[in-house]
Formats: C-alpha cells, structure tokens, sequence
C-alpha cells in the first residue's frame, strides 16, 4: 500500500489535532517523550548495538560510525534536547501584523503549523527524536524516513516517542516512521502531493540533490557543509589554531565542521606550520595547493575535486590566498553555503569578510562548530537550511511555522 493511503491519511488526521492543541497539551506530550527516552535506553542502545556491528561488517568509516553511535551520555542529550524545545515559546499563535482597512476590515496576520512535514535523513539516529520534537512543538505532525544503516536504531527510538504520545494529549501518529528503507520508499515521499506540506533532507549532498532535484512537494534544502576557515594576515596565530583544529577534529562527520583551510600569504610561512602541527596531532590529512606545500613540502597535493569536496572525515585542504577579496571569491566558487569563518584581529576586513561571503553562518574568530541550534539559543534545529526561503541557517522550532490572515469584519462586502 503507497505511504500517501497510509502514513500520509494518519498524518493528515493527526496534523489536524495538532494545529488546534494547546502550547501546555504540546509541552506535555515533548515531556513525556523525554522521560520515555531515559527510561527505555537500554532498547535503544542494544538496537544501536546491532546497527554499530552491521556497521562495522560492512567497513563503515569511522567517522560514519561515530554518526551512527548511541551512548548513554548522547541519549541523555537527546532526552535534554527534547526537554528544551518543550519549554520553547509556543510559534503559533503570533500575531506578525495587525491592521485596520479604511473599509473597517480588521486584518491580523497570525503565526499557524506549516501540516505534515515530511524529513528524509542519513545515519544519525538522534535526529529522530530531534525532529520529532521540533515538530511537534510547531504544532506539525512529521514522517520520518532514516537510512538503512540506522534503521534499527530509528525504529526503536520512533516506537518509544509513539508509546509516550498514547499517555500523552496528543494522537501517536504526530509521529511516524516509514520502515521500507529502500529508494522507492524515499522517492514515495517526494511525491506525496496533497498529504506533505514539505519535505526537508538531512544527509549528505547526494541525498539533498536527489531530493531537490526530483520532488514535487515543496524542499527545504537542509545543505552539505563544505566549510572554511579564512587566517588573515591580522591573525593571532594561536588564536587560528584553536580554531581551526576545534572545527577540524571535534567531530569531522559533521555538516559544520571545516574542511577548507585559507590562509593570507603574509602569515602563511609562520602560521602554517603551527596549524599544520597541531591538526596533525589530530591525525589530520592535509592536502595543499602548490604554495602551501612549499611550506609543508610534505603535504599531499590538493586538486581541484578537493576544493569543492566536504570530506566528512580527518582530511582538510590548504590554500595560500593574497587578500581577504580573494579569500571571498575562493569560498564564493566553491563554498555549499553553510558556514564559514574569518579569524583576525583587524575589524575591517572582518566586516568586509562577513558581508561578502553569501553563507547561512559567518563568523568571526569562532569555530564553524556553532552552527547547530543547540549552540545558537534555537533549543534544537531540524537542520541547516542553505536556501534563502523559507528558512535560512539553523531550522528551529519558529522556522517550522507558516502563517495565514484573519479578518474580521461586520457586513463589508466587495
């Protein structure tokens, strides 16, 4: 049976409830999904466990490994991250405008649930509960179909969320999970007119770009993070390294971890070498274009493949640039938009840097790694939105609501 006759009717029952629910009927569902979480981790690490060894026997690389990895401290984070966006300020309801015509039209533009959302994502199974949450709170019933390597992990941690909502004011199905992990089943939901209100994928850039490419729902285009760090000239070096080795190494799977490293050539010679040396300490890879090699003569040669690539892994590029506008123009080339950073101690060329880099996050002097809602005072987020509309930047609970006009009158007619 297609998900649209099943998942798709239950989410569209759901969805109805779900816009009319109280902002406290809403808190008390997220609350019990939290202390269910906890309660039941030992389901979810052992269904972890399964899909850690599956994993393995299929050579997963570390770093998709790690993605891929519950422990008890990560579902704590989970359950937290939950409890967070419970007490996040209600998005429904707002009144964004309010106006009187000279006709005697009163005319409110008020903050509403977007409906059904509907989010394709890759090996990391904390984003089930994550989202969930994020849309529950916007008032949207959500489906959720996760990658075959977590499948085990999602199921357990989606029945879990279902178990706690049938104690809680709000209907299971504000929940659900597509179990056929196959590519027609992600191809179903592109397809789902009438049933999504949109579609949001979270993975890598080949799942994004199928996804925006063939949908005829509406796309939230959740980016790929090809990610750079700019050292200019004006640089505390030290300052650079941290940096730098933070973004790198303090979890390369990530979407907002740096993978391209800029370095003004007027600092290159005394900051590179520092840089390089503590990133190696890391384990680090890194592969340079002709210029910086010269400083690092034992450093693999980058190409152009590698500029454009998010590695997701202990690898890193390296390129010597004149000016904080060729730096720009680098990143503007072969950036993916999601975050990149200038690190120097002269405000000038920070501003300049941070307005001329089209990016969803630039920074100055701050790891890349902040790009998460969490980190941003957002609670949580459903992902990193690359585009320019509907959202841009970390998708947290207020970027999961639409709104409509209310008018009120007393007999005008046109």
């Amino acid at each position: 049976m297609a998900l649209a006759d099943t998942l798709g009717v239950r989410a569209r029952a759901a969805s109805k409830m779900l816009r009319i629910a109280s902002s406290e009927d809403k808190q008390k569902a997220l609350e019990c999904i939290a202390d269910a979480l906890i309660r039941r981790q030992d389901e979810i690490l052992e269904a972890n466990r399964e899909d850690i060894m599956a994993a393995e026997m299929n050579h997963m690389s570390p770093s998709m490994v790690d993605r891929l990895r519950l422990t008890e401290e990560r579902i704590q984070g989970m359950a937290d991250g939950v409890r967070k966006v419970a007490v996040w300020p209600d998005p429904v309801g707002h009144v964004l405008e309010d106006y009187t015509l000279p006709n005697g039209l009163r005319v409110r533009k008020v903050s509403v649930p977007l409906g059904v959302i509907g989010i394709i994502f890759e090996s990391r199974p904390n984003v089930t509960s994550d989202c969930a949450a994020l849309c529950i709170r916007a008032g949207n019933a959500c489906i959720l179909r996760g990658g075959k390597e977590a499948f085990r992990s999602n199921f357990c941690i989606a029945s879990v969320m279902r178990d706690a909502l049938k104690g809680s004011p709000l209907p299971e199905d504000a929940v659900q999970l597509v179990t056929d992990t196959t590519r027609g089943s992600a191809e179903e939901m592109m397809n789902m007119v009438g049933y999504l209100d949109v579609l949001i994928p979270r993975g890598g850039a080949g799942l994004i770009r199928s996804v925006v490419d063939n949908a005829k729902v509406p796309v939230i285009e959740t980016g790929a993070g090809n990610c750079h760090i700019y050292v200019d000239k004006d640089a505390d070096i030290d300052m650079a390294a941290d940096i730098v080795c933070n973004a790198k190494t303090s979890r390369p799977s990530v979407c907002n971890a740096a993978e391209k490293l800029l370095i003004h050539r007027d600092i290159a010679a005394k900051a590179l070498p520092v840089i390089a040396r503590k990133l190696r300490e890391k384990n680090v890879e890194l592969r340079g274009d002709d210029a910086s090699r010269r400083i690092i003569p034992d450093m693999k040669q980058a190409t152009d493949e590698d500029w454009g690539r998010e590695y997701i892994d202990l690898i890193m590029g390296v390129k010597i640039v004149d000016s904080v506008e060729e730096a720009i123009d680098h990143i503007e080339r072969w950036s993916t938009h999601h975050s990149d950073c200038i690190v120097t101690e002269n405000d000038e060329a920070a501003r300049k840097f941070q307005a001329g880099v089209d990016s969803a996050a630039v920074y100055h002097n701050a790891s890349t790694r902040f790009t998460d809602g969490g980190e941003l005072g957002l609670g949580a987020e459903i992902g990193i939105s690359t585009q320019k509309l509907h959202a841009r930047g970390p998708m947290g609970v207020n970027q999961l609501v639409t709104y409509k006009y209310v008018i009120d009158g007393n007999g005008q007619i046109r």
